[in-house]
Order: C-alpha cells, then structure tokens, then sequence
C-alpha cells in the first residue's frame, strides 16, 4: 500500500512535466511564427486603429448626432435617444470622452469580428448535429473559464497592445452569437420550411429568406449577450495594454482612487445601458414586424 502515500507526489510530478510540455510547446510555437501571426492580425489592428480615429477626432456634436441617429434607426424611441445623447454629454462634461470613444471602438470591432466568425459557425451548427455535439462543450469552457486566462496566450503570442486585448474579447464574447444563431435557425417552424421546400427553394435559398429572417430576433439578442460580455471584458483587457475606459479604471485600483474609479465604472455603465436597450428595442421591433408579416 506504500503506493497510496506515494501517489500525491506521482500526481504532483506528472502534472509538472504536463505542464513543462506544454509552455515549452507554446514557446517554441511562438518563436517560431510569433511573426507570421502578427502580420496575419495587422488588418485587424488598422481597422481598430481606424475605427479610433474616426470617433476620437471627429467634432463630438457629429459623434453624438451620429450615435443618436443609429439608436433612433435601432430603437425608434426618443426616450432612448434623449438618454443616449444625455449619456454622452455628461461622459464629456467629466473629461472621460477620447476614453468612451476608445471603448466605443473596440466595442465595435469585437461585434464586428464575433459577427463575422460566430455567425457561420452557428448556421452550421444548426445544420450539422454532430457539429453541435463537439462545438457545445467548447462554448461551455469558453464561458466558464475564468476572463483573466484568456490573457495568457494572446500576450504570449503577440505580446502587449491593443490587438491581443482584442482577440481575448472576442474569445471571451462571442459564444452567445454562436449560442443564439443555432438556436434561432434551429426554432424556426417546421411547416415553414416545407412550404419553401414545397416552391423548389434551394438549402441556400432557404437559408437567406427564410431561417436567417426568422431567426434574426433571437440573434439579436445574442449580439446584445456578445456587447455586454465584450464591455465587461474591457476592464480586465486594460491590464495588457487596450486602450479605453480600463485603463483608468485599472489606474484607481493601483493607485486607490476612489473618485476616478466611480466615474470611470459609471461611464462603462452607461454605455452598457445605451448599447443594451437600443439592441433590445431592435429585436423586439423585429419581432413585431415578423409576427405581423406571418400572424
């Protein structure tokens, strides 16, 4: 029985040898095409930089006719609107606007490259059950894994800056557009699908004017899941060089300030509180209109 008291120190041994394995694998993998995969990257970096531009040096009463009249095509609500653009005054009264603005931006991109990514994935999952079976458990880990880990290899990979801040955003928020994608194709009414398959329509037809239409409000309501998680992302993103409302936030932990903090979270706050009732309010118009077109 003497192995029963040896077994700790064998566990213990053999996890340290796993793990001697796979940092040595991780480095030599970044020695290698640590390069390559900047370069792969840099379209996403000048789209952010891009992005930035564009809002921090643009007048800000455009910025915020701007931002008022997407909410208002998204929204049609003038209560959101006045809130909106009250948001976004009160941020630049406290002198926290070029931060918003690079928050808004990366906000903007990450949706932008979730969309892109997770919204393929999501119709094949719909369309292929086994696919759903072995990409399930992955989004389970992916959305329970502490947000702090995903750190790790992005900064081991392509260092500090804004770009591996951004690729652990996406990665951290963009399960619930896959999530949300699958489930709304795969809700969509039965007896609708054959009649389209009753007029010829071809899987790629029926995809695009049917099950896209339809599932749409449920997708939408995974885009406003993927801009609240990228949000709370941003503050622990700051640690490794993202720009934006984090890294203050982040400076009043250090430092112990209490007042920059406070005025920090409540922006993040209230860009959350604009970006979620403007996507809601869109889903839900988009669910009147379905339901209008088909009821």
């Amino acid at each position: 029985m003497s192995w029963l008291n040896d077994f700790p120190a064998l566990g213990s041994k053999l996890l340290s040898e796993i793990r001697r394995a796979i940092d040595g694998g991780f480095r030599d993998f970044t020695r290698e095409h640590g390069e390559t995969l900047e370069q792969f990257f840099e379209p996403l970096r000048e789209f952010l930089l891009l992005s930035e531009r564009l809002l921090t040096q643009t007048p800000w009463p455009l910025v915020i006719a701007g931002i008022a009249l997407l909410t208002w095509l998204a929204a049609r609500s003038l209560r959101i609107v006045v809130g909106t653009v009250l948001t976004l005054l009160l941020i630049g009264v406290f002198g926290m606007w070029d931060d918003t603005m690079k928050t808004i931006a990366m906000i903007f991109v990450c949706t932008v490259v979730a969309l892109a990514l997770g919204l393929p994935i999501g119709i094949a999952m719909s369309r292929f059950d086994r696919l759903q079976r072995w990409v399930s458990p992955a989004l389970d880990v992916m959305q329970t894994m502490p947000s702090f880990v995903y750190l790790i290899p992005v900064v081991m990979l392509l260092g500090i800056g804004r770009v591996p801040g951004l690729i652990a955003v996406v990665i951290y928020a963009i399960a619930p557009v896959i999530r949300f994608t699958n489930l709304g194709i795969r809700l969509v009414d039965k007896d609708l699908l054959e009649a389209a398959d009753a007029f010829g329509s071809s899987a790629w037809q029926k995809l695009r004017q049917v099950q896209l239409p339809l599932a749409l409000p449920t997708i939408m309501a995974g885009v406003n899941q993927t801009i609240m998680l990228s949000l709370s992302m941003v503050v622990i993103a700051s640690m490794i060089g993202v720009q934006g409302l984090g890294q203050p936030v982040l400076k009043a932990i250090t430092n112990q300030y209490f007042a920059m903090g406070l005025f920090n979270g409540l922006a993040i706050v209230g860009i959350a509180i604009v970006f979620d009732r403007a996507s809601q309010a869109y889903g839900k118009r988009l669910q009147k209109h379905l339901e209008a077109q088909h009821g």
